[in-house]
């Protein structure tokens, strides 16, 4: 059920008793010269309306600016400050359980949010309000990743290519392909990351000129499709998992 398609007395019949929704987050940041700066946010909003009409589940409207600072040197990214994303995150929750949600599934496609939604779905679980939890699409199928991509990314590579040319093949920059692995960075290795243990880079371009990683000249709409498709049967696993357990199995151990 998409939630933002509905009229309110509609909603009043048509969430009793649902209990779980599904809010895609993402982000609006530069993916190189070859993928549109939605990339994240379509990746999500698709999984997660693909998993939701086949389950049945409560779709929320999405979450597209969040924790991008760290791109910022590139023209149109967009971002909140880590603190100001999760308590607009834990508010958008706390409306829900408002309504009777008393379970969330944020469906992630940016590597940026995940620890800060992590740390919201502390915060609820903690008081009990609602059980939270992050669901990262490639953190899903890794060995499917793995076996279609000699170089995967993390960022901007062919494992996001391959997925927006599944979703929205006409936003990609096929010309550009070449110009995006040439100019970014193919391998990342240790010594490109940290010095004596440390990590030595806060933002992309300490790595990347051009803001991504991997070979992205390996990406197919063929690829695409077959991560897409992985990626939303693991998802919609996780929303019939979630969907079953009881509350207060789901709830911290009282002290001990």
């Amino acid at each position: 059920m998409r939630l933002a398609k509905q009229t309110w007395p509609e909603l009043r019949e048509g969430l009793d008793g649902e209990s779980l929704a599904v809010v895609p987050t993402g982000s609006t940041e530069q993916h190189g010269p070859h993928l549109p700066l939605a990339t994240d946010y379509l990746i999500a909003e698709s999984l997660a309306a693909a998993a939701t009409d086949e389950t049945d589940a409560v779709l929320t409207p999405p979450i597209r600016i969040a924790v991008s600072e760290h791109h910022r040197q590139f023209h149109g990214t967009m971002w909140v400050e880590p603190g100001l994303f999760r308590d607009y995150v834990e508010n958008v929750v706390r409306n829900l359980t408002y309504h009777g949600f008393d379970r969330v599934l944020f469906v992630n496609a940016h590597g940026g949010n995940v620890q800060h939604l992590r740390e919201v779905g502390r915060r609820l679980r903690r008081d009990r309000t609602a059980y939270a939890i992050e669901w990262m699409w490639d953190e899903s199928i890794p060995e499917l990743v793995d076996e279609l991509f000699e170089q995967n990314g993390p960022h901007g590579g062919p494992k996001e290519t391959a997925m927006i040319m599944h979703v929205a093949r006409e936003l990609v920059r096929e010309d550009r392909l070449e110009d995006a692995r040439d100019g970014g960075l193919t391998e990342i290795t240790p010594g490109d990351t940290r010095q004596f243990g440390a990590r030595t880079f806060y933002e992309s371009t300490d790595n990347a000129d051009n803001g991504v990683f991997g070979d992205q000249t390996d990406a197919t709409p063929e690829a695409g499709a077959e991560l897409f498709a992985a990626a939303t049967d693991q998802l919609v696993n996780l929303i019939k998992w979630l969907d079953d357990q009881p509350f207060d199995d789901l709830m911290p151990d009282p002290h001990k």
